[in-house]
């Protein structure tokens, strides 16, 4: 369950600084300025970046927990 607990919390932390980044190049405002739906296209484009952004970082915590505390 642990494990479990450590994915998920670096999963939020990884999928929120995809977030900041895409923010940051300005993704956010070709959403607002564009004319298409939101749910056409930009949803999908920007949700791969950020879900690819959450399972790095939990998988990278993870791999790393493991690393750190071998089972015994």
């Amino acid at each position: 369950m642990n494990s479990l607990r450590i994915f998920t919390w670096w999963f939020l932390v990884g999928s929120l600084m995809a977030a900041a980044v895409i923010l940051i190049q300005g993704g956010i405002r070709d959403i607002i300025v564009g004319g298409e739906p939101l749910w056409e296209v930009k949803l999908v484009e920007l949700s791969t970046p950020i879900l690819g952004g959450g399972l790095l970082g939990g998988c990278i915590a993870l791999i790393l927990n493991r690393i750190r505390k071998p089972d015994s």
